[in-house]
């Protein structure tokens, strides 16, 4: 039985209905999460399942709280024998290595800044990583070709005194699992604080060069209602979240409000995102809840759900991309489950979901987590009326749990960003009567067209409903009369050949589906959207005609 370990950190008030309305975090000066949670559980609660992890190739393995403990703590002995210390910045590329999940608390434990990044990173995106952040140390999968990414990255960034890789061996680089197993697991706690650097991610960078969001030691904390309220996990049961642990979703639903919360977290690592593998999967591991962006689920109900025992799964939660309403119809015809929709971003912890026990409305944010203060202001400043649109805001000068402190090294940025009080997020929404949130795009892709303000997120939501389409961008482009006009970039599903015959029954479509000066008065048809690193779709490519 769980012991609720989060109840020491967090208090929480409820409505007559059950639902959350006010918690508040207290988080120790020298709180850690490597010992004051993995340690604490690893001692009072050792054969509790930690992670279990497997691969395509059939290889499987279960840590428990105890192992992640042990191996934590020979991680860090291994890794300050090599001259990592505290304060030190640490790239690690390990993807879906079991190593991840205690070399992460090694670091914690060390005080060492952990930087994740994707092991899909170029030999570009690695140099500009490792230059910007004066990285000390980097940490390897031996899959792909992450290693060759940063090989010799020592001669252009001489910081870099570490390398070492898993499972294998390359010459330049140290054997990362041998050293491991080497050290000991006997580790004297290192002093940190609150305020300390904890952890930092590169941003999308959909609208430019990634930028460092840096975390303190709260952040675990804020994660609590991520884990408790949002994706409701079931401390005895397993969650999985769909994630390369080189993006900040890992962070949200793979690590930290997870291990709080004493649950058990299931990782797979594949090549390629094959629907019928996961779903197998579901069922085979008895997996209780499930997180993962909007797409993956309407693959999810392509390949049909009928085929599947699901019958394991009491909760789904979705985030990283705006909900189109027929996923969300169509995966709860089909499951009896309505995925609960969370916002937040490589900022912040989740500001706005459907916490448990809400009834969430398809297409909906949620609300407000009661965590946080958030708003939606106009240009001036102030909170708008329901069903005007504005910016969603969050106020930080109370120093919540989650919310970053600043973009490392950019002082301009984070000024433009954190003023007033408040963490400007640069996405739009409108709330209803009833207090829940629409998102309605970024604040750069709005488009103003005729006297209208028509978000983006809206018309794709229209347009992927039509059968031809796969996946689909909208955008503005100029015009003499209107300023600005709609236009949609369109992937067309297997089948489909394009044609002005298409382009008028699209446009057609959308004018029933939805208000007629919406519709896309310019389409173009191309092979596949722009997109970063991690998968997000660069509105500001299309907008320069790069597709």
């Amino acid at each position: 039985m769980a012991r609720n370990i989060n109840m020491r950190y967090v208090k929480e008030e409820f409505d007559e209905d059950g639902i959350l309305s006010k918690m508040t975090v207290h988080c120790p000066d020298n709180f850690n999460f490597g010992y004051d949670i993995i340690d604490d559980i690893g001692k009072n609660d050792p054969k509790r399942r930690a992670l279990v992890w497997c691969n395509e190739k059939g290889d499987s393995k279960t840590l428990t709280f105890r192992d992640i403990m042990r191996y934590s703590n020979k991680a860090a002995n291994y890794l300050m024998s090599l001259g990592v210390t505290k304060g030190d910045m640490v790239l690690v590329a390990l993807k879906e290595d079991y190593q991840y999940w205690y070399v992460t608390v090694a670091l914690h434990k060390i005080g060492a800044v952990l930087i994740p990044v994707t092991s899909m990173l170029t030999v570009q995106d690695a140099e500009y990583r490792a230059k910007l952040s004066s990285a000390k140390a980097v940490l390897c999968t031996s899959y792909g070709k992450v290693t060759e990414a940063f090989e010799g990255i020592e001669k252009t960034c001489p910081r870099v005194k570490v390398k070492a890789m898993t499972g294998g061996k390359r010459e330049g680089w140290l054997d990362l699992d041998a050293g491991i197993e080497a050290a000991s697991d006997k580790m004297d706690r290192v002093p940190t604080k609150t305020t300390d650097p904890f952890l930092i991610y590169f941003s999308s960078g959909t609208t430019g060069y990634p930028r460092m969001v840096l975390h303190d030691y709260t952040y675990p904390l804020g994660h609590i209602i991520t884990a408790k309220h949002w994706q409701n996990v079931d401390p005895d049961g397993i969650h999985y979240t769909i994630a390369e642990t080189g993006w900040a979703k890992t962070a949200w639903g793979r690590m930290y409000g997870q291990w709080i919360m004493e649950t058990c977290l299931f990782a797979y690592d594949f090549v390629k995102f094959t629907p019928a593998d996961i779903l197998k999967k579901i069922g085979e591991y008895n997996i209780t809840t499930l997180c993962c962006p909007p797409t993956m689920f309407r693959f999810f109900i392509q390949d049909g759900l009928e085929k599947y025992d699901l019958s394991s799964l009491k909760h789904t939660t979705i985030a990283g991309e705006p909900l189109n309403p027929d996923v969300f119809n169509n995966w709860y015809k089909a499951t009896g489950l309505k995925l609960a929709e969370g916002f937040g971003q490589t900022e912040t912890t989740p500001l706005i979901c459907n916490t448990t026990k809400m009834e969430p409305k398809p297409g909906s944010m949620g609300k407000p987590c009661p965590l946080y203060d958030v708003d939606i202001v106009d240009d001036k400043g102030k909170s708008c009326k329901p069903g005007d649109s504005g910016e969603i805001v969050v106020r930080v000068s109370d120093n919540p749990p989650g919310i970053f402190r600043e973009y490392y090294l950019d002082k301009e940025k984070t000024k433009a960003t954190i003023y007033g009080g408040y963490h400007h997020t640069g996405d739009i929404a409108w709330r209803d009567e009833e207090g829940y949130y629409w998102y309605v795009g970024r604040n750069d892709d709005i488009i103003k067209s005729s006297g209208y303000r028509i978000g983006p997120f809206e018309i794709e939501s229209v347009i992927v409903l039509h059968p031809s389409v796969r996946e689909c961008a909208v955008t503005g482009v100029p015009d003499e009369i209107r300023g600005q006009i709609v236009k949609a970039t369109i992937v067309l599903r297997d089948g489909y050949v394009a044609s002005d015959e298409l382009k008028a029954e699209i446009q057609n479509f959308v004018k029933k589906e939805t208000a007629p000066y919406k519709y896309p008065r310019a389409i173009e048809f191309v092979k596949e959207l722009p997109k970063t690193i991690s998968g997000k779709v660069k509105r500001v490519e299309i907008r320069k005609g790069n597709v």
